[in-house]
């Protein structure tokens, strides 16, 4: 039980991307020296479910700790398409409980059964008809009170087919007017409508942060970097009280400046649990994997948690009966 523990300290808080269809020798000799939390996959990585399987068995051999992410929300944001995996609605397409519920399972589902524990889904942002399309129709709707509700009902479904759901873009990304992949958006206020999904979804495994500015309580940081926005908007029990695992943005958009790592450790520093960094670049993913210290025990305690949610979710589904009720419901 001691070299377990001892071995798990060396864990570095971080999530990263990969460059091709297979670990390459330089990533595996990384990861075996700098072992990161997990991995995250995306399309330039997946090509059909041989390969896929081929891929995450190499992971798995060099690192069997690792959790298995994939930003898999349907619409347009989805990595396994077809026509090996089926074709799923934008979240603006669900307008009832049973549909995002019907929706979150059955990508769920394709998840667990590729190999994967974590998908980064829902989009818990209210839409707003000034912000910018980068959220569009991946929000459920322009009411706060139906995006918390359909957001619950989609990571519940996740959970169902034993998927860990991340819950995104805290504490809102609805309103902002810019992409936070192309620049760092400005708002001056944080408003009880942004805030009241992700509060009534606090209870979720995970949380992700948005790029954003909010010069109300920050004026230098976006919320990824900064302490007063973690502890007292997101963390803070009057506000969102999310007690969960915090994880960044992707760390390589455009809104942030600095080299890989000191982007990494602003965002450990405010209060972020674990760093996501998806461009796959050895170079960067070397900076930011080296420069990091071991995970929290707190950290690998949250990951234990969230384990342990999904795992006691899960529940015995039927794909093919689960996708004609949809069918029925969205014709």
């Amino acid at each position: 039980m001691k070299e377990r523990s001892k071995e798990l300290l060396v864990i570095r808080p971080a999530i990263v991307g990969i460059a091709g269809t297979q670990l390459t020798l330089p990533e595996t000799e990384l990861f075996a020296s700098n072992p990161p939390l997990g991995i995250i996959l995306f399309a330039r990585n997946i090509q059909d479910p041989v390969q896929l399987a081929g891929l995450i068995g190499q992971i798995t051999t060099t690192l069997p700790h690792a959790l298995l992410m994939v930003d898999q929300e349907g619409g347009r944001v989805a990595r396994l398409r077809p026509p090996y995996w089926r074709a799923h609605p934008p979240a603006a397409a669900l307008h009832t409980p049973r549909a995002a519920w019907l929706t979150g399972a059955l990508i769920g589902l394709e998840c667990a059964a590729a190999g994967f524990h974590i998908a980064a889904a829902p989009v818990l942002d209210v839409s707003s008809p000034g912000g910018h399309d980068v959220i569009g129709d991946r929000a459920f709707a322009t009411d706060p009170e139906t995006v918390a509700t359909l957001g619950a009902a989609f990571a519940a479904g996740l959970l169902a087919a034993g998927i860990q759901p991340i819950g995104k873009h805290a504490p809102g990304h609805g309103r902002a007017a810019a992409d936070s992949h192309l620049t760092l958006p400005t708002l001056e206020t944080i408003t009880a409508e942004d805030l009241l999904p992700f509060a009534r979804n606090r209870d979720l495994p995970w949380l992700m942060t948005a790029h954003i500015r909010y010069t109300c309580l920050d004026m230098t940081h976006p919320a990824t970097q900064s302490p007063a926005i973690i502890a007292r908007i997101i963390r803070a029990p009057d506000a969102i009280g999310f007690t969960g695992l915090l994880i960044t943005d992707d760390l390589a958009m455009h809104a942030l400046i600095g080299s890989p790592s000191q982007r990494a450790l602003r965002a450990l520093a405010a209060g972020c649990d674990v760093a996501l960094h998806c461009a796959g670049i050895l170079t960067e993913t070397t900076d930011l994997l080296t420069a990091l210290p071991p995970a929290f025990p707190a950290t690998l305690a949250r990951v234990a948690a969230a384990r342990a949610q999904a795992g006691a979710a899960r529940v015995k589904l039927d794909a093919d009966a689960l996708a004609a009720e949809r069918a029925a419901l969205l014709s």
